[in-house]
């Protein structure tokens, strides 16, 4: 099965899965550059994954129904149109006429249904983990997507990432402020600027990278909590304080 990476809007990742002429779009905003695929490559359309409900990853669902009636995968805990298998922690997903499975996870923060699908080595996460980054709380609580990139971090460190988004060069720039003396995050952050120089994706990327350079995943290191705490002008004693605290002050770092 290969993957393929399809761009909609101004940074957003459409990722196909392929297996022959079939293919199966995981969070498709658009509906023109899957149909234009489609097209180019005569390939079929066999089902949808859904992550959870924002327009810019469910917005061609209704036009690619259109072309062609499938099945769509999305949470059970939201709602969210074209949904006609909704999917939830533990469930299993058998991709039609693919030979692939996913395995769906609860990941509740970024929205309060939000979903990830992972297997074959790859992780669908949508909006909830991103290169040295995590998705803004619109919806959830911060002990809900502390536990969510917790379960995220806790699978093997060669999976491969693929969420839904280009942030990774922006938000290394804040992962630097946060910890400036980790030297496997100054050669994330040489490696990723030489890749979109040459208009290359930085996605997907090792779990295994992440675990050593984003900060909201090393919350029990001492320079991430210490940062945090000084951000905070206050003590932190827990993952989800240093987690809430690097949350917040990501949302207002230029």
């Amino acid at each position: 099965m290969d993957i393929h990476a399809l761009r909609a809007f101004e940074d957003n990742y459409i990722w196909l899965l392929r297996e022959g002429r079939r293919i199966v779009a995981v969070d498709p905003g658009e509906a023109a550059p899957v149909l234009r695929y489609i097209e180019e490559q005569s390939v079929d359309l066999a089902a949808i994954l859904l992550t959870h409900h924002h327009g810019d990853h469910c917005g061609g669902v209704a036009g690619l129904l259109q072309h062609q009636p499938v099945h769509v995968y999305g949470p059970a805990h939201e709602a969210v149109a074209g949904v006609s298998i909704a999917v939830g922690e533990g469930d299993i997903v058998e991709l039609p006429g693919l030979p692939a499975s996913f395995r769906v996870i609860d990941v509740p923060g970024h929205t309060r249904g939000h979903v990830a699908y992972y297997g074959q080595g790859a992780l669908f996460c949508g909006d909830t983990l991103f290169g040295c980054g995590c998705g803004r709380l619109f919806e959830g609580t911060a002990q809900q997507m502390w536990a969510s990139l917790s379960k995220l971090a806790a699978l093997p460190p060669d999976t491969l990432v693929y969420c839904a988004h280009e942030y990774t060069l922006s938000n290394i720039r804040f992962a630097l402020a946060v910890e400036p003396g980790n030297a496997a995050l100054e050669a994330r952050a040489a490696s990723v600027a030489a890749l979109r120089a040459a208009d290359r994706p930085s996605v997907p990327f090792q779990l295994a990278v992440e675990l050593e350079t984003n900060p909201f995943l090393r919350c029990s290191v001492e320079a991430v909590a210490g940062a945090a705490s000084r951000r905070s002008d206050r003590p932190l004693s827990s993952g989800v304080e240093v987690f809430a605290a690097l949350r917040e002050w990501k949302n207002v770092f230029r």
